[in-house]
């Protein structure tokens, strides 16, 4: 593993001038988007975009994308979670907003971040289902493209974990005029340095259970050249599905079979799964 990490000098060289950058270019454009989102000017939606691209690239990462953002509206993505980095990439494909958990908010410095781009803070408590519905379906009216992160946590990325039908309430609301969309959309890490990413090296990118977040940020930087693979599948009309259990569970079919394809490298496993999740529906 070490081979393919490289030194241990050399990653904290690559750590050291990555996180000086990053911090430089992140505080000169943090007052020009504050002014944006206050002013409620367009730049607000483009300027993330712009960032996090050049930070993905500063960061090393290429990322492949298959499949586009549906253009209806409103349109909720429904996506695994792998770590704070799914944030930057999946910023990088369109103009997107994030629902969160409302501890994300009081973060420092990430918290900020999270609030300059519009995020939707959300209390995940069962009890508070019905106000995360009306925050979400609020922003989805206003026109805002939100990605909801279904798991309700980070995993490790080796599989995805099931799906919290409460977070799709907002499939429930009661809104004759819009028919809200839900495109299912999954994110791997698949190779670092041109070498397919196992299960050793799969804790270098996500970040879950009580990982550190500093040292684990450091330990990210100083890698090599990272390929995230991005999938996006078919939108699906929410009210096409009796409950939102029903909904979430075809989500989940979908993330579960594009993520398993991205890790595998194989198509193959992307069709079948979706023929398989074709067959259950139909047995239904």
């Amino acid at each position: 593993m070490n081979d393919l990490l490289g030194p241990a000098f050399v990653r904290n060289a690559r750590a050291a001038v990555r996180m000086t950058i990053y911090l430089l270019f992140t505080l000169a454009l943090i007052p020009v988007q504050a002014l944006a989102v206050a002013m409620k000017w367009p730049l607000r939606e483009s300027l993330p975009v712009f960032y996090h691209s050049v930070c993905c690239r500063l960061w090393g990462m290429t990322i492949v994308v298959k499949g586009e953002v549906a253009k209806d509206r409103p349109l909720l993505l429904i996506s695994n979670h792998t770590s704070y980095l799914d944030i930057p990439v999946l910023s990088t494909i369109g103009a997107l907003s994030f629902v969160a958990k409302s501890e994300v908010a009081s973060w420092p410095f990430f918290g900020l971040l999270a609030k300059l781009q519009r995020t939707v803070f959300v209390d995940r408590r069962r009890a508070s289902t019905a106000k995360q519905r009306d925050a979400i379906s609020e922003r989805l009216t206003e026109g805002s493209r939100l990605v909801l992160f279904a798991e309700g946590t980070s995993s490790d990325g080796n599989r995805v974990l099931p799906f919290k039908s409460a977070l799709f309430s907002v499939a429930e609301r009661a809104d004759d005029d819009t028919r809200l969309m839900l495109q299912p959309m999954s994110i791997a890490f698949t190779h670092l340095n041109g070498i397919p990413i196992g299960h050793a090296l799969r804790p270098h990118f996500a970040w879950y259970g009580d990982m550190a977040l500093g040292g684990h940020l450091w330990t990210f930087a100083g890698l090599g050249r990272t390929r995230i693979e991005v999938r996006l599948m078919e939108p699906v009309a929410a009210d096409t599905f009796r409950n939102r259990r029903e909904l979430s569970r075809h989500m989940h079919g979908q993330v579960e079979a594009a993520v398993a394809a991205s890790i595998s490298g194989g198509e193959s496993d992307l069709t079948q799964g979706i023929a398989a999740l074709g067959s259950a529906a139909a047995a239904a």
